[in-house]
């Protein structure tokens, strides 16, 4: 089904933007893990618009309620379900006639027929990667209780034309901390000008995209599976349901068809007895299964679609093509919220990945 993924740790995302609620099941847990809600609401904060400037105005406060797969404070191996209230819609602000370009109106328009909720985009909107963030609040927690060498993270690339430094050393994973949760960027001298990339957007009734790193540390040589269930493949097929993410690479992915063996090859040497690469151009993963180096990939993220500008559609009932102002709320830079929801699916196939690994070789994290 299209709304649940995993193979060992299922999830399924449930629930419309404009609805009663959003949420997600979470099956597959393993028992007795101990959950700090308060932990949960700071990784539910991180997403949450409330108290970013560069953010829409539609506030949340994005409080879950898990109404099973707990017990005394600890995961009881049975289906976790949180649910998260919408309490701020305004759903006169949609037509459902009028096609709003890039999104996904027309193309659910023709899958459902037209009985699809079209308010705020249905179970399409960006709404739902809330229980996304809470599903990895809860795989932060089992990860750190079970593989506690593990470390997911991401930072921001790029946002619109001001672009960070694509790649890094090898030491900089697992060493980045950033003052500025709203925009974690490696080098904070940037920060001004991507600030001012969005600022400008929103003067001229427009949006920006940009570009989000996600890493992965502490795994270690071998998980993942040839051919049709690689690593790659497994962080794509959930990367790609998270909305407006349209690219994906891997290491130094695409730039690599501009060079040669002799400069892209992770030339391995030993350290400490451990086989390790001196460049890590192959972001961690060699024929579909991890090296043990740092899992890097970035993900490019589209313009929100919603802008004041006017824009040419079509309006359906009528059988004409109009113009269109997309009235509403809504982020200028989807970027800005994205890099816990990066983390959040990472989380969800690390996790699902480890406990398949641990079927057949067991290990402990470094």
């Amino acid at each position: 089904m299209g709304s649940t993924w995993g193979n060992n740790l299922k999830i399924s995302v449930f629930g419309e933007s404009h609805g009663a609620a959003v949420g997600v099941v979470i099956d597959g847990l393993p028992s007795g893990i101990t959950l700090d809600e308060g932990a949960i609401a700071k990784e539910m904060a991180r997403r949450s618009a409330s108290g970013k400037n560069l953010a829409t105005p539609r506030k949340e406060a994005d409080a879950v309620e898990i109404i099973s797969g707990t017990f005394n404070g600890c995961t009881t191996g049975t289906p976790l379900t949180g649910i998260i209230t919408n309490t701020n819609t305004k759903s006169k602000d949609y037509n459902r006639n009028v096609l709003r370009p890039g999104h996904a109106d027309y193309t659910a328009f023709r899958r459902y027929q037209g009985f699809q909720d079209h308010r705020g985009g249905g179970h399409f909107s960006g709404r739902l990667t809330a229980p996304m963030v809470f599903a990895w609040a809860v795989c932060k927690q089992v990860l750190a209780q079970w593989k506690p060498g593990v470390g997911i993270g991401s930072r921001i690339v790029a946002i619109g034309g001001v672009s960070d430094a694509v790649e890094l050393p090898v030491a900089a994973y697992g060493q980045m901390t950033f003052s500025n949760p709203e925009l974690p960027i490696y080098d904070s001298r940037l920060e001004a000008a991507m600030r001012d990339e969005i600022l400008d957007a929103i003067v001229e009734e427009d949006s920006v995209g940009g570009i989000i790193e996600g890493f992965v540390t502490g795994l270690p040589a071998g998980v993942g599976d040839p051919i049709f269930d690689t690593m790659e493949s497994r962080l794509a097929s959930i990367l790609f349901g998270v909305p407006a993410v349209k690219g994906l690479e891997f290491g130094t992915g695409f730039a690599m068809a501009a060079a040669r063996a002799s400069e892209m090859n992770d030339a391995f040497y030993l350290e400490d007895g451990e086989v390790v690469t001196h460049t890590n151009h192959n972001g961690g993963i060699n024929g579909g299964i991890t090296n043990g180096m740092p899992l890097v990939f970035r993900v490019a993220v589209k313009p929100t679609p919603s802008i004041s500008a006017a824009q040419h559609t079509v309006d359906i009932a009528a059988g004409e093509e109009v113009m269109h102002s997309t009235s509403g709320r809504h982020d200028p830079c989807i970027v800005v919220r994205a890099c816990p929801v990066v983390e959040a699916v990472t989380a969800l196939c690390i996790l699902d990945s480890l406990m398949g690994a641990e079927k057949w070789m067991p290990f402990e994290a470094k």
